[in-house]
């Protein structure tokens, strides 16, 4: 892999868009993805509605080198994202062989019934491997390049764990946070000027309040040091100048 990998999230289901359930997962996986040396550049949100997963899969997909799905794996009605993930690659959705067998294990052990909703826990499509899943056994499965997994937060913290080794990481990104007294309006001028003179950097600006008023953190980003500590004299220089 030549260039820098990429990943997308995508989050399924209504509970998310109805505000009934607070996201967790999104924030959790930018942090993952960043130590992994992968950039994360797209979060989708969708409903529980398969030509919406669908057209987002392959969207997704066919953009990013990783793809990164949450909710919709359980066993009840409404858990379709196996069944749309299927559609999106053209394949048939089955009962997984060894995850049926992990699941009634699982469950015998526990001695709950093995019944039909538990079973749904196991289909996806053909030709799909899984994911571990050490919380609530029930796995997720990787298709191509998509990662399917739970919604529930630990669960997805579990899996996304046995999903990064598998990964191909890029060149880590190099960062440093300098405080600034001003606020942004302040330093708008100056700032893009410096942005515009060490392109290959990113240059975050953060405003803050705090009991001496309003100010700034700004953060440089690249993935050179010498890019980093460049852009960095120059953002010194710009407070030392404002400062008088």
């Amino acid at each position: 892999m030549t260039q820098q990998p990429t990943a997308a999230m995508l989050a399924i289901g209504d509970e998310l868009l109805s505000g009934r359930t607070k996201d967790k997962n999104i924030g959790y996986l930018a942090d993952a993805m960043t130590l992994a040396a992968i950039e994360l550049k797209e979060v989708r949100i969708v409903a529980d509605d398969q030509e919406a997963i669908v057209e987002a899969v392959n969207a997704l997909r066919a953009r990013y080198t990783y793809v990164f799905t949450s909710g919709g794996i359980g066993g009840t009605h409404d858990d379709i994202t196996a069944d749309s993930v299927s559609a999106a690659f053209g394949l048939p959705c089955i009962y997984n062989d060894e995850a049926i067998k992990r699941l009634a294990e699982n469950y015998a052990r526990r001695g709950i019934e093995f019944n039909e909703s538990r079973r749904r826990m196991a289909r996806m499509p053909e030709g799909a491997a899984l994911i571990d899943n050490p919380v609530s056994t029930a796995p997720g499965f990787v298709i191509g390049n998509v990662h399917v997994m739970a919604g529930v937060p630990q669960v997805f913290q579990a899996m996304l764990a046995n999903v990064i080794p598998t990964l191909q990481g890029g060149v880590a990104i190099i960062s440093e946070a300098i405080d600034c007294p001003f606020g942004e309006g302040d330093i708008g001028t100056e700032l893009a000027a410096i942005q515009k003179a060490h392109p290959h950097t990113s240059i975050g600006s953060y405003p803050r309040f705090s009991d001496k008023g309003f100010n700034t953190q700004l953060v440089v980003r690249a993935r050179e040091r010498a890019l980093v500590d460049a852009a960095a004299i120059d953002i010194r220089a710009m407070i030392a100048a404002l400062q008088g």
